[in-house]
Parts: C-alpha cells; sequence; structure tokens
C-alpha cells in the first residue's frame, strides 16, 4: 500500500476506536449544524511534525474544511506559536481533536530527537537509521516523523528487505549457509530484495566478505565498539570492496557517543531510541470563540 493508503487506514482505524458508537459529549452539548474555528497552539520548543497528517484527519471527516497552515513540517517551533487554524464542523474539530493532537505530539517529539542526533552527525558522512522498535499499528508515523527530523528510514517492516539477525543465522546453521540460502530465495521469490546481514566480530565480517559479495548490499556492525567497527571498516578496505558493502553500526548507540561512531567512517548509525525514547511535546488545540 502506498503511504495515504496506509494513512487512511490508520485514521479510520484510531477514529472507530475512538468514537465507537458515538462522540456522546459532543452529541449531548453541540448541534449538528454548528460551525467553529479552532488552532493549534504550540507549548513547547523543537521540531513540528504531523501538519500533513493533521489535515487529512479533519478532511476525512469532512473534505470541504477550511485548512489554514502557519507553518510546514520540519519547521523548528517556540512556545506561543500557532501551527494552523482549522475551520469546519464543530463536530468535526471535536471528534478529530484527539487523534490530531495525539498524532502531533508523538510526531513532534521523535522529529525533535531525531534532529539533535542529525546535528551531532553534521559534520559526518554517516547519517543516522531508525529501526523495528515501534509503537505496533503507528509505525508508519513514526517513521515519517524520523524522515522529518532528517534521519533515514531504514525497512518498514518484514517485507521490504531481508535481515539476517543472530537468531536467523544461528537457526540456519551459520552465516554462509544463510546467505546462500537467502540469496537463492530472493532470485526464486522477489527479485531485487536487498540482504543485510548482521554480524558479531570482525570474524564474521571477514566470513560475509568472502560468502556475500554480490549477494549483500549492508553489513550490520552489531554491538561493535568504535575501535572494532574501525578494525571491521579496515578489512574491508583491505579487501577491497569497501564500496561494494554498506556498512550499519548497531546497539548502544546515543547522544553521547554516537559523535564518536561517526569518526570511524560507518555509512550508517541504527538507533532505535529515536522512537523509543522519543517523548511527545505539548501541543493543544483550542476553540477560537
Amino acid at each position: 500500500m502506498s503511504f495515504d493508503e496506509q494513512l487512511l487506514h490508520l485514521i479510520e482505524e484510531a477514529l472507530r476506536e475512538d468514537i465507537g458508537d458515538g462522540d456522546h459529549s459532543t452529541l449531548s452539548a453541540i448541534d449538528p449544524a454548528a460551525r467553529g474555528k479552532a488552532v493549534l497552539k504550540i507549548k513547547q520548543e523543537g521540531v513540528l511534525a504531523g501538519m500533513e497528517v493533521a489535515e487529512k484527519i479533519f478532511r476525512y471527516k469532512e473534505p470541504g474544511i477550511i485548512f489554514t497552515p502557519f507553518k510546514e513540517d520540519g519547521d523548528a517551533m517556540v512556545f506561543g506559536e500557532k501551527a494552523f487554524e482549522v475551520e469546519a464542523s464543530v463536530h468535526t474539530i471535536l471528534q478529530c481533536e484527539r487523534l490530531v493532537l495525539n498524532c502531533m505530539q508523538r510526531m513532534s517529539g521523535i522529529a525533535t530527537l531525531t534532529k539533535q542526533y542529525t546535528d551531532q552527525l553534521k559534520d559526518y558522512s554517516t547519517r543516522v537509521l531508525d529501526t523495528r522498535k515501534t509503537t505496533p499499528n503507528f509505525r508508519l508515523l513514526e517513521k515519517e516523523a524520523v524522515r522529518i527530523g532528517g534521519g533515514v528510514n531504514h525497512r518498514f517492516g518484514l517485507y521490504d528487505m531481508i535481515m539476517l539477525k543472530d537468531n536467523h543465522i544461528d537457526y540456519c546453521g551459520g552465516i554462509e549457509k544463510a546467505i546462500d540460502k537467502a540469496a537463492a530465495y530472493v532470485q526464486r521469490v522477489k527479485p531485487g530484495l536487498k540482504i543485510e546481514v548482521e554480524t558479531r566480530s570482525v570474524e564474521d565480517v571477514r566470513r560475509v566478505i568472502w560468502s556475500g559479495r554480490g549477494k549483500v548490499f549492508r553489513i550490520m556492525l552489531d554491538n561493535f565498539t568504535p575501535d572494532r567497527i574501525t578494525e571491521a571498516l579496515k578489512l574491508l578496505q583491505e579487501a577491497g570492496v569497501r564500496h561494494e558493502f554498506e556498512t550499519e553500526a548497531s546497539g548502544g548507540i546515543n547522544l553521547s557517543n554516537v559523535e564518536e561512531y561517526a569518526k570511524t567512517g560507518v555509512d550508517y548509525v541504527s538507533v532505535g531510541a529515536l522512537i523509543h525514547q522519543a517523548k511527545s511535546l505539548d501541543l493543544s488545540l483550542k476553540a477560537v470563540v
């Protein structure tokens, strides 16, 4: 499915979860014909994310809304600013309010944390990747927030890349066997699907070099120290294959040490904390009366 198709599904399910058999607070107090305006107020500094999502949520309920943006996704935001104004049925505004806020607060927190990482890496070629350590059924917007914050999306799910992790390798009987079987599977079932292999030692890297050329596109260096990453990259360089494999450092990387990893020259660092450690930012949707 496309991004828009996945977003539509997310919106439908989220509103169904929230509204159930009716928004009885609104139904009991507000005339169905009432029209109104509301403004999104920014109450915390950070990176704004979710503007386009917010508009799509309102338009799902009422295609004819008037949505006036004052800022864009990725903009810096400070306390007291306004992000957008929406004019619609009051029922639409009230029924969409919590979903809009939940999405934008969460997305803005992720985008803000991601920007802190990308700022640390601005003088290096290394780029930051997200992971699959996401909230069930909300991955679409969490990964979009990483992108808005300047990060790079890793695979979205189990279907768009083969990643041979430690358990795959152990269950299969070794790196060489796992690579050969995965490569044969790609040719037979889904040509073009990329293969990444997790390594746990420099010796594992050596084994990927000699068994994975032309098959593996990225080597994950899992829980390697910066010194061990430097050793692994030197091995790739000496074998003349440094540019045949992308490299990804993973495990224990945070804001306090990400620059040390970048100094090694590794292509990517993957950071699960971009999503699972991000804190939602403070936004509010207020009626204009």
